[in-house]
C-alpha cells in the first residue's frame, strides 16, 4: 500500500547576520550593520597572508589563538572564527574534487582494460587443436551425460518389465547395465530427490496396476549471456510495474467471487488494462488462475524479504506448498549490504498439493525485489522462457504471469502482506475427480493458501524464538527453553519429511494398487541414506478419500487423543495420553504433542505428533520415537540425527462452495476456506521400513501388507465418523 506524504512548510530568513546581536532595530542599526558587513568582507592582503600562514600551521585554532590573531590583525574574534570555518570547508571541497578526478581517471583506465580483455577473448584459440575454445565446463558435461544415462537406464528397466509381462519370461538377452556411481554428483536439488540414484531396482511395474511417468532429468540451463541478462532486467521491470498496479487497483480489476467472496481477477478489465498478444489463449486446455489476498504476519518486513530471496529459506517457509526451490543464477545483486532492493534472480520451483493424485507444477521464473520506500518492499515473480534442448521442450505446463507480494512494515515486528497469484495452466492430463473443484476454483494454489500458510509458519517461528517455556507437560519432561526449541526443530523436520513423502515430485514414481473395498492405494519406494531417517528401503503408501464432513470436524477427530484408538491400527485399540504439549501459534490446533500409549508391551516407545491448521487446510503428522531419542531432544541437544519415518493425514476442503454464504473473506479467519467447503479430502499416508539392508528387494508381500493397512485405516475412519464405507 503506498503511503501518503505530508509536506511541512518552513520560513527561513533571507540573510544570515553574523555581526548583529538581535533581529530588530531602526535605521541607525541598519546602517551600522551594513558598515560592519562591509568591514567583515574586506580583508587586506596582509591580513589574508597572516591568516593563511596560521591556517597552514593550525587549521583549528583555539580561543586563545583566535584572540591573539584578532589583536594582531584588528579583526573581531567572531570574524577570525568564521574565516577558519570557511577555509576548512573550502579545503575539504578541493580535496574531494581531487579525489573524484583521481577515481574517474582510474575508472576510465579499468574500463579500457576491460574492453581490451573482452576483445582479446573473442580471438582466443585452443592451444591443442587451434579451434575455438569450448565454453561448457567439462564437469558439467560429465554430470549431464551421467544423468542422461540414468534416465535411459530407468526407461530400459521399465520397458523390459513391460515386455516381460507379454512374453511371459524375463528379458535376459540384453547385456547387463553397469551401475552408475554418482557419489561425486550433487543431486540434492535434482529430479531424483534427496536419495540419489543408487536406489535398488524394485520393479514396481511388475505389480498389478498402472505406473506413473518416468522421472525427468532435472533442468540444467547453460550459461546466460549478457544480452539475456539485459532482457531479463527489462522483463522484471515491466512485471514489477504490472504487479504494483494489480496490488493498488481494486474494482473493476478485482471483483468479489459470488460463491465464496474471494477477490478474483476480472479478465476483461485485465486485458483492457494490460493489452498483449494473447494468441496462445486460444488453446482450449489453457486456464487462468488469479487471486489476491492480504493479512498481517508476525515477522518484520526485512526478515520476510530475506527469506523470500533465499531459495532454501523460501522452501522451508512453505514446506506444504514448495516441494523444491533453487536459484539457477543471480542476475543482479542488491547494491546495499543487508538489503535485497534491486536483486534479480533466475529460479526454479516445484509446487505441490499434498496428495499423490495431484501432479506438481513447475516454473522457471525471474524473482525481482524492489524497495519502494523505507519499510515497504515489492517482490515479483514472472516466468522466463529459456532456450532449452529438445529433451526439455514442453517440460513445463505452467506459466507464471506477474505475481508476488507487497510487504509493509508495521509496529512491534509485524508486517502487512498483500499477495497476488496469477498463472496460466495447461491441463495436458485430466484432473482427478476428487480435486477437480478445488483446483479449478483456484483454491489449491491461490493467494489465500500462500498467505494462510505464511501466517501460520511465522507464528511458529515466533514461538520458536520465545525464550520462555510455553509448554504444558505432566511431569516436567521439557525442563528448559533449549529443550523446547530442540523438540520444535525435530517436529519441523518430521513435517518436512512427511510432505516430501506424499508429494508427486520428480523423485517419486507412484504405482497404483487396488486395496480392500476398491480403495486406490499408490505406493513408491526409495533407498534411505539420510542421517535423519532409518537406513534401508522405505515404502511409502498413500490414498485420498472424500468425506461428507467439514475439514474442521475431521481435524478435531484426528487431533483428539481420546478418539485415536478408533483409527490408529498400530495402537491395537489402546488409549493414549498426552505427556507434553508445545503451542505453535494462536490457534489451539497448532501444537506439538508427545503421546504415550497405555497397556502396551513397548513402554520405551513414545509418539511425536504435530498438528497444523490454517485457512487452507490442516495436517496431522506423527511418528514413533524411542524414549532415549526423545530424551536427547528434550534435554536441548541436537536432534538432527534422530531417525524419523512419519505417517499422517492431510485434510483440505473439496472446493465445492456452499451457496448462501455471507461472502466474507479474510485470511486471518481459520474458517475462511475450511468453513466454505461442502466436504473434505483426506490423504492417508504411511511410511514403512521394508528392510534395513540397502540392497534389499521389495517383495509383493510388503506391498500387500501396507495396502491392507491403509485400507483398514480408511474403513475405521469412515466407521468412526458414520460415513458410508463404500
Amino acid at each position: 500500500m503506498p503511503k501518503s506524504l505530508t509536506i511541512y512548510s518552513c520560513n527561513f530568513p533571507a540573510k544570515m547576520d553574523y555581526g548583529s546581536g538581535g533581529s530588530g532595530g531602526g535605521g541607525d542599526n541598519d546602517a551600522s550593520d551594513s558598515r560592519r558587513k562591509k568591514r567583515y568582507h574586506r580583508h587586506t592582503a596582509n591580513q589574508i597572508q597572516k591568516l593563511e600562514s596560521m591556517f597552514k600551521e593550525c587549521p583549528h585554532p583555539d580561543e586563545k589563538q583566535r584572540l591573539q590573531l584578532s589583536r594582531e590583525l584588528g579583526l573581531a574574534p567572531r570574524q577570525i572564527k568564521f574565516w577558519f570555518q570557511n577555509r576548512r570547508t573550502q579545503m575539504k571541497a578541493q580535496h574531494e574534487r581531487a579525489d573524484n578526478c583521481a577515481l574517474r581517471s582510474e575508472n576510465d583506465k579499468i574500463r579500457c582494460e576491460n574492453i581490451a580483455i573482452r576483445e582479446a577473448l573473442k580471438n582466443v584459440i585452443c592451444p591443442s587443436c587451434g579451434g575455438p575454445p569450448i565454453n561448457d565446463d567439462c564437469y558439467f558435461d560429465e554430470q549431464k551425460i551421467r544423468m542422461e544415462n540414468a534416465q535411459l537406464k530407468e526407461e530400459l528397466d521399465r520397458v523390459s518389465s513391460i515386455a516381460a509381462k507379454y512374453i511371459g519370461r524375463p528379458i535376459s538377452q540384453l547385456p547387463p547395465v553397469q551401475p552408475i556411481h554418482v557419489s561425486s554428483l550433487d543431486l540434492s536439488m535434482g529430479s531424483f530427490g534427496a536419495h540419489g540414484l543408487t536406489g535398488p531396482s524394485l520393479d514396481l511395474d511388475l505389480l498389478p496396476g498402472s505406473s506413473s511417468a518416468i522421472p525427468r532429468v532435472p533442468f540444467q540451463p547453460t550459461g546466460i549471456s549478457d544480452m539475456d541478462k539485459s532482457l531479463m532486467g527489462d522483463i522484471a521491470a515491466n512485471a514489477m510495474e504490472e504487479l504494483l498496479r494489480l496490488l493498488q487497483t481494486n474494482e473493476p480489476l478485482w471483483i468479489k467471487s459470488p460463491t465464496d467472496g474471494r477477490e478474483v481477477l476480472n479478465l476483461e478489465s485485465y486485458e483492457t488494462m494490460f493489452p498483449r498478444a494473447n494468441s496462445h489463449l486460444k488453446n482450449p486446455n489453457l486456464r487462468i488462475e488469479a487471486s489476491r489476498d492480504s493479512g498481517v504476519v508476525i515477522m518484520n518486513g526485512s526478515a520476510l524479504v530475506d527469506m523470500f530471496m533465499d531459495a532454501n529459506k523460501f522452501a522451508e517457509l512453505f514446506p506444504s506448498i514448495v516441494s523444491m526451490a533453487r536459484t539457477i543464477e543471480v542476475i543482479s545483486s542488491s547494491g546495499v549490504m543487508g538489503s535485497h532492493g534491486g536483486c534479480l534472480q533466475l529460479m526454479h520451483e516445484e509446487l505441490q498439493v499434498l496428495s499423490p493424485l495431484v501432479p506438481t507444477r513447475e516454473f522457471i521464473f525471474l524473482r525481482y525485489c524492489q524497495q519502494i520506500e523505507q519499510g515497504l518492499w515489492a517482490i515479483v515473480d514472472v516466468s522466463y522462457d529459456l532456450h532449452r534442448d529438445n529433451q526439455f521442450a514442453g517440460q513445463f505446463c505452467s506459466r507464471r504471469l506477474p505475481s508476488g507480494c507487497l510487504i509493509e512494515d508495521l509496529p512491534n515486528g509485524y508486517s502487512k502482506v498483500t499477495w497476488v497469484e496469477h498463472v496460466e495452466i495447461e491441463d495436458k492430463t485430466p484432473t482427478h475427480r476428487h480435486y477437480r473443484d478445488l483446483i479449478h476454483s483456484g483454491l489449491a494454489f491461490g493467494a489465500e493458501r500462500w498467505l494462510a500458510t505464511l501466517m501460520r509458519i511465522c507464528e511458529r517461528l515466533a514461538c520458536l524464538m520465545v525464550s520462555g517455556t510455553s509448554t504444558r507437560d505432566l511431569g516436567g519432561v521439557i525442563p528448559s527453553p533449549d529443550g523446547k526449541r530442540s523438540m520444535m526443530k525435530l517436529a519441523q523436520r518430521m513435517v518436512k519429511n512427511f510432505c516430501a513423502s506424499v508429494s508427486t515430485s520428480n523423485g517419486h514414481q507412484w504405482t497404483t494398487l487396488s486395496g480392500p473395498n476398491e480403495v486406490g492405494v499408490r505406493v513408491t519406494v526409495h533407498k534411505s541414506t539420510d542421517p535423519g531417517q532409518p537406513n534401508g528401503v522405505v515404502l511409502s503408501a498413500a490414498t485420498t478419500i472424500w468425506l461428507p464432513m467439514s475439514p474442521q470436524d475431521v481435524f478435531n477427530f484426528f487431533k483428539d487423543e481420546r478418539t485415536r484408538a478408533q483409527w490408529d491400527v498400530l495402537s491395537n485399540g489402546n488409549a493414549v495420553q498426552e505427556v507434553a504439549h508445545i503451542a505453535n501459534g494462536s490457534h489451539p490446533g497448532n501444537c506439538i504433542s508427545v503421546l504415550r500409549a497405555f497397556n502396551t508391551s513397548q513402554n520405551n516407545m513414545l509418539i511425536l505428533q504435530e498438528s497444523c491448521i490454517d485457512a487452507s487446510g490442516s495436517i496431522v503428522v506423527y511418528c514413533p520415537v524411542d524414549l532415549p531419542a526423545i530424551n536427547i531432544a528434550m534435554s536441548g541437544e541436537d536432534p538432527s540425527y534422530i531417525p524419523l519415518l512419519p505417517s499422517g493425514f492431510t485434510i483440505t476442503p473439496d472446493g465445492r462452495a456452499e451457496q448462501g454464504g455471507d461472502g466474507a473473506s479474510t485470511s486471518s479467519n481459520t474458517q475462511n476456506m475450511v468453513g466454505r467447503s461442502g466436504g473434505s479430502l483426506i490423504t492417508v499416508a504411511f511410511q514403512i521400513l521394508v528392510s534395513s539392508l540397502p540392497s534389499a528387494k521389495l517383495n509383493l508381500e510388503s506391498v500387500t501388507t501396507v495396502s491392507n493397512l491403509i485400507g483398514t485405516t480408511v474403513q475405521q475412519i469412515k466407521a468412526a465418523l458414520n460415513c458410508p464405507i463404500s
